[in-house]
């Protein structure tokens, strides 16, 4: 099927998406939530969440965008902060100290299952 609608793209990684971009990323997903299948009805309200983490080279796109229940985006959230002070206090390791680096790696990406992998060797990061 031909897309007759562009891509929604954010300016910038802050950009919000527009409801018209929202209502898409809904209907792709048949309104419920991509990571713990709820269905949106009245009451239960979307969080659009990065797929990949901007942080980690994910850009700020409808495509690249997801709609979760609260409670899944907190954890996701929360999984996705433990890994990253693990990436940056092994950056800090082997730099020998503190070094103010770009969070934004295209070197690491982020599975569906929470696991962080090294693009060039394939290897978990922990």
């Amino acid at each position: 099927m031909v897309r007759t609608v562009e891509e929604w793209i954010g300016r910038n990684d802050d950009a919000m998406p527009t409801d018209a971009c929202k209502r898409r990323i809904l209907d792709r997903q048949g309104w419920v939530c991509a990571v713990s299948g709820v269905e949106f009805r009245d009451g239960v309200k979307a969080e659009f969440d990065h797929i990949t983490p901007v942080w980690l080279g994910g850009q700020n796109r409808e495509s690249n965008l997801q709609a979760i229940t609260r409670k899944a985006h907190l954890a996701k959230t929360k999984t996705e902060a433990t890994v990253r002070a693990k990436v940056n206090a092994n950056r800090i390791k082997r730099v020998g100290g503190k070094k103010k680096s770009s969070l934004s790696n295209p070197r690491f990406r982020k599975l569906m299952n929470g696991d962080v992998v090294d693009r060039r060797t394939g290897e978990i990061v922990s």
